[in-house]
């Protein structure tokens, strides 16, 4: 049950989220198991079904009050989990980063300004920042044209080393890096819009006249990448067929296939392999923008920035506890390892994944979870190798209800049915009906063959429980099945 004393902080809640439903720390009654029989005897229906044969689950609901487990089928099974590892990315990175934590990029000289001329070498260096844009660096070259600069004799040089130069995850395989979901990592990076999937180009092709290439468009414009364009339009009523893909271990994205006339053709946000390669091209274009030039000689290299360096501009990112929308909400990949890797950084002085997967292990012990009943190899949950069950998983919903920070949290989580995107998220077309929409908060998760959902439930007595139904192994997608469970914890009356 919601406490009155909180009513104020939820009130300010749904007019910033225009949520209906947000859960909140709570005492309220110790209620026996039995008044919970209904929906048990609901959810083993639901479980039981022909379509769950084959299907390796665990499944548990628990009381929000007190942690008390009221429904398990194999509660202690370990399941891969896909992107619900992230409630364990989320709270170990607000509670060894804090609130308030905020990505820098600075922008520095080892050289001086002479009539107009620096002469030195200009530093890009990073910290992750995923919400850097485009619009950062054109305010970046507007710092130094109002510093007077118009020439720059030295070069231009990323300093990407606040991170290792490892920049993927054991788990992505050749087939995934032309998707957004499997950027590169790297300390220096950029986002194409505010979605913030760094690391990524927005390409859009549409079509032209019958017989003529699609005209294609990148977002934002980089020399960094190259565009092979093999498409064709063809006539109105044929069936839309581009792909648009980018060659692995290169640059080179390849469009191909048939658009037809009067269509919206294709959009794709694509991964972009040297994500500071990258952001250093777009910056030196922000430059141009303003006249400001480089010598001839100079070059766009990758080094770690020298001591005798000064800092002209800097760039903080917003707050992490801003950042948890579009991270947990779109449940976006390149947050979570990003993450990771500032959390390695901060605890050991190792921006890496290991350092920061050991964060998030000695995270999970420190609050009273048991991490040997997690095993992970990343922070996003790509990986099938990912195990945990939904004991672990309610527990830790349960545990961070007493955290400083579970606002932050909470409200980062998709809200069912809630069009908003950032605030349904990856629920805004999922439990939409009157009796659920708004009722459901929690993470979900989908990778080949595996299906989950975690969070919280508004039951009809306004009672909060927590639940976590993990699948894998499945012929076929079991988010029905994990929708209808979920309804039945907010739809079941206990009287």
């Amino acid at each position: 049950m919601f406490l009155r004393k909180s009513a104020m902080i939820l009130m300010a809640i749904v007019m910033s989220f225009a949520a209906v439903f947000t859960v909140l720390p709570t005492q309220s009654e110790v209620h026996a198991t039995s008044p919970y029989e209904s929906l048990e005897k609901k959810i083993n229906v639901l479980l039981g079904d022909a379509s769950m044969n084959s299907v390796v689950s665990s499944v548990v609901v628990r009381k929000a009050s007190t942690g008390e487990i009221i429904y398990e089928a194999d509660a202690d099974r370990k399941v891969t989990p896909a992107s619900t590892l992230k409630l364990l990315t989320s709270a170990a990175a607000l509670e060894t980063l804090g609130e308030e934590y905020r990505f820098t990029t600075d922008l520095l000289t080892d050289g001086k300004v002479v009539n107009g001329v620096l002469n030195g070498n200009l530093y890009v260096r990073g910290q992750g920042d995923p919400t850097l844009l485009k619009n950062d660096l054109d305010q970046f070259a507007a710092q130094l044209s109002k510093l007077g600069i118009k020439k720059i004799n030295g070069n231009l040089i990323g300093d990407d080393t606040w991170f290792d130069a490892v920049r993927l995850s054991p788990s992505i395989e050749k087939s995934d890096e032309t998707h957004y979901y499997a950027a590169q990592i790297s300390g220096l990076t950029l986002s194409p819009n505010n979605d913030y999937d760094a690391g990524t180009v927005i390409v859009n092709a549409t079509p032209t006249k019958n017989g003529y290439k699609a005209k294609v468009s990148m977002s934002p414009d980089t020399n960094v990448v190259s565009i092979v364009n093999k498409s064709k339009t063809v006539a109105k009523g044929n069936r839309n067929t581009l792909t648009i893909k980018r060659q692995s271990g290169t640059n080179k994205i390849i469009i191909s296939g048939n658009v037809p006339v009067g269509s919206a053709g294709k959009k794709e946000w694509v991964t972009v392999s040297n994500p500071t390669a990258y952001t250093l091209d777009v910056f030196k274009k922000s430059l141009a923008s303003k006249g400001i030039k480089f010598v001839p000689s100079a070059q766009v290299l990758r080094r770690q920035t020298p001591e005798n360096t000064k800092v002209l501009v800097t760039k903080q990112s917003m707050p992490l506890k801003s950042l948890m929308r579009p991270f947990m909400k779109l449940s976006n990949n390149t947050h979570a390892e990003i993450l990771a890797k500032t959390m390695g950084k901060h605890v050991y002085a190792d921006g890496s994944w290991n350092s920061g997967l050991q964060v998030m292990r000695d995270y999970s012990q420190s609050i009273g979870l048991n991490p040997a009943e997690w095993s992970f190899e990343d922070a996003s949950g790509m990986s099938h190798k990912n195990k945990v069950s939904s004991a672990q998983l309610t527990e830790l919903l349960y545990l961070v209800r007493n955290a400083s920070w579970y606002l932050s949290f909470v409200q980062g989580l998709p809200v069912s049915g809630m069009q908003e995107r950032f605030v349904g998220g990856t629920l805004k077309n999922r439990l939409t009906g009157s009796a659920v929409k708004g009722k459901v908060i929690a993470k979900t998760g989908s990778l080949n063959n595996v299906n989950s959902l975690a969070g919280y439930v508004e039951t009809v007595e306004g009672e909060t429980l927590i639940f976590s139904v993990l699948t894998q192994n499945q012929k076929k997608s079991t988010i029905p099945t994990l929708d209808r469970i979920a309804s039945a914890i907010a739809t079941t009356s206990i009287k």
